[in-house]
């Protein structure tokens, strides 16, 4: 027994492209998107964004105003994964993180944070600024909101079967709506820090995991064959 997700929930939340098709299973918003290889331009109107699809952490992150910052953009995230999406940049959006996890067929969430930040997340601002600003606060988004991020971490949650895990998603607020930005299916300390007794929800969801499978071993199908010659 383990605390953690299980090999399906990984590939889902491990991968960007298919965190999005989880998102539409779970009738939940993201950002819309095109897959891009090195020759290919996207749809979009400039500025976009470049992610490499398969990392966390905002790793290999950029935004693209043109062309040629579009084209140094694709050579950062190839340099780092063999594949990357695109998405519309958008300005003055707010970003949320909810964590939570299933106990007793109940999710459990935590406080929701709203990062401080001017522009977008990379992994300096994440891990090397905000550890001297002190930039993370609660963040207060209001009840409706509030239950708008809470009902699709639920869906998002129960669709990827992420039993047995303590998740965070990350959503963008837009004009009222929610849209998942990503799933981080081992957050960082396990998002300890956005609980208010997280020894109390650990030890609880140790207590909560899913049923190990016996699986059965039997020569039933043997016995029949061998009987049938």
């Amino acid at each position: 027994p383990y605390i953690g997700p299980r090999i399906e929930a990984s590939v889902l939340s491990y991968n960007k492209i298919l965190t999005k098709h989880l998102a539409v299973i779970a009738n939940v918003k993201t950002l819309p998107y095109e897959i891009v290889n090195r020759t290919s331009l996207p749809n979009f109107n400039f500025p976009i964004i470049v992610k490499p699809a398969h990392l966390g952490s905002s790793i290999g992150i950029s935004i693209a105003k043109n062309e040629s910052e579009f084209s140094y953009a694709l050579d950062q995230a190839f340099e780092l994964d063999d594949s990357a999406i695109v998405e519309p940049y958008w300005e003055n959006v707010k970003e949320f993180n909810l964590a939570g996890a299933k106990i007793d067929g109940k999710i459990v969430f935590s406080n929701i944070e709203e990062p401080k930040k001017e522009g977008y997340l990379n992994f300096d601002r994440k891990y090397l600024d905000f550890s001297r600003s002190g930039a993370i606060e609660p963040a207060r988004p209001g009840a409706l909101l509030e239950g708008k991020m809470k009902d699709a971490f639920t869906r998002l949650y129960n669709a990827g079967s992420f039993d047995g895990a303590l998740i965070r998603c990350d959503f963008f607020e837009k004009e009222g709506e929610i849209y998942l930005n990503e799933i981080n299916p081992n957050p960082g300390s396990l998002a300890n820090y956005l609980f208010d007794d997280f020894s109390e929800v650990l030890a609880a969801l140790a207590s909560s995991l899913p049923p190990m499978r016996q699986i059965p071993v039997s020569y039933e199908l043997i016995t029949k064959i061998t009987a049938n010659k």
